[in-house]
């Protein structure tokens, strides 16, 4: 079934149609939310993502218009939105335990190089810094993502992502104790 078809059947509500894009775009959409909650989330979670796509496709299929952009693109735009809600959460519920977890330590790697108040110093210096440069620095050292998973994830130009990296750690190195990490 070609796209034009499965959007004139998904406007009638035909289900055959609903079933020809899932086979059609399943694929694409998970290597999406893949991309965007790898290192971060499950299985469950980009199945989630994905799974929201194709019911806010069904649900809202009336209201497609068929001179309007593709119905690819549509679905890829849904899944990757749906995927960077589900990573912000994620990260939310996630940086609770890093600081309870950096606050606990007694012989991480960080403890080693750090007493316990600079890493207080370190995280309120962390959470100072204004999106998406937290998010960036977040993604890099403590989820150890690539520059280019973050340019991928977060919709940026790689090199953009590298000289955010760069200034934030001079940013911080500055504020954590004259540069002491």
């Amino acid at each position: 079934m070609i796209e034009k078809q499965m959007l004139a059947g998904l406007i009638v509500g035909d289900e055959r149609a609903l079933d020809a894009a899932i086979s059609t775009y399943s694929r694409l959409l998970w290597s999406i939310a893949r991309a965007v909650l790898r290192n971060v989330g499950t299985t469950e979670d980009m199945e989630e993502c994905v799974e929201d796509a194709f019911i806010q496709l069904w649900k809202s299929s009336a209201a497609l218009d068929q001179s309007g952009g593709s119905l690819k693109s549509w679905l890829c735009i849904a899944v990757k939105c749906r995927a960077i809600d589900r990573y912000r959460k994620i990260v939310q519920k996630s940086e609770i335990a890093l600081d309870e977890q950096l606050a606990r330590c007694g012989s991480g790697i960080v403890d080693q190089t750090l007493d316990a108040v600079l890493q207080r110093e370190l995280i309120a210096a962390i959470h100072a810094l204004g999106e998406p440069d937290r998010e960036i620095i977040l993604r890099r050292f403590y989820y150890r993502q690539k520059p280019k998973d973050i340019s991928l994830a977060l919709d940026l130009p790689i090199r953009q992502v590298e000289n955010r990296i760069f200034r934030a750690k001079q940013k911080l190195r500055s504020q954590v104790d004259g540069g002491a990490i």
